[in-house]
């Protein structure tokens, strides 16, 4: 007999939950950066916030914090990214892998001006 609830079982993963959690971490990272310096009491609830999210994952925070170093290089935006990352930092980042992550976000900001599979730039023809 058929049964769809054994379909998928071992065949298809679910979703990556560092994946999730990255971009979780990322969102409320961005969601508490500001224009401005931020006051004490809002620096400190967006660190305490990113901790409990985190759960001990100072990796996580490190490639949240990374990729905010550098993915936003001159951009308008570049402001509101290094805070994020700086939040990400107090929160307990891994500071030795942090490095490896501006890496990574350069890799991504540089691919993300590439068109997809042709290796030209992107913009106007």
């Amino acid at each position: 007999m058929f049964d769809p609830g054994q379909m998928n079982q071992g065949h298809r993963p679910g979703p990556d939950p560092d994946r999730i959690l990255v971009a979780e971490l990322t969102g409320t990272a961005r969601h508490h950066a500001r224009w401005r310096e931020l006051a004490q009491d809002e620096q400190d609830a967006a660190v305490t916030e990113l901790r409990e999210l985190a759960g001990g994952r100072a990796d996580q925070l490190a490639q949240v914090a990374g990729i905010f170093e550098d993915a936003s290089d001159g951009e308008l935006d570049e402001p509101l990214a290094r805070q994020a990352a700086h939040l990400c930092r107090l929160a307990g980042a891994d500071e030795t892998l942090i490095p490896h992550w501006i890496t990574e976000g350069r890799r991504r900001a540089g691919a993300a001006g590439m068109r997809p599979h042709s290796g030209q730039p992107r913009g106007p023809h």
